[in-house]
């Protein structure tokens, strides 16, 4: 239909999850952005284990027990 404007996507698809790297991004900017996830991970299991102390409590001897029979 002509008079239908064309439908154009807001967001580019070849910037998501390729494996390629970006000639615009830098190794710089890459790890920028993943420290920035990692302090976020960080920050959002420590808020898990303030408010759901039993299941933190859980998790550290379950990962205490995996520690102790871990053979190297």
């Amino acid at each position: 239909m002509p008079d239908l404007p064309e439908h154009k996507p807001s967001h580019d698809l070849s910037h998501g999850l390729s494996h390629e790297p970006s000639s615009q991004e830098t190794d710089a900017e890459r790890r920028r952005r993943r420290a920035q996830f990692l302090r976020d991970l960080a920050e959002a299991r420590e808020l898990r284990d303030r408010v759901q102390p039993r299941r933190a409590k859980v998790a550290r001897l379950r990962h205490a027990m995996r520690m102790r029979t871990f053979r190297w």
